[in-house]
């Protein structure tokens, strides 16, 4: 159940379901936590809770794009390793 929550007003529950289902349809079901809805005159910002979704950070490596090395070869792992490394003055 998707918790709806109502600020500076009130809603219709068919406004509730829709703000619920566009909630879904960005984030998934699985996804969505709550909404924070705030009523401002005419306008309504939204506010989605979502799960944090896990992030795997992606480098280019020897003109790949990679998250790990894993299925990289021995011969591009050789490569990797023999790379210069520049560090950037700040």
């Amino acid at each position: 159940m998707v918790e709806v929550i109502v600020k500076n007003g009130e809603i219709s529950e068919e406004e509730k379901q829709a703000y619920i289902q566009r909630g879904i349809e960005k984030y998934g079901a699985e996804n969505l936590l709550g909404i924070d809805v705030e009523l401002d005159g005419e306008y309504v910002n939204l506010s989605y809770h979502i799960h944090k979704l896990p992030f795997q950070r992606i480098r280019r490596i020897t003109g790949y794009l990679v998250g790990t090395l894993d299925r990289f070869n021995d011969a591009k792992k050789e490569e990797v390793e023999d790379r210069v490394k520049h560090l950037f003055a700040r």
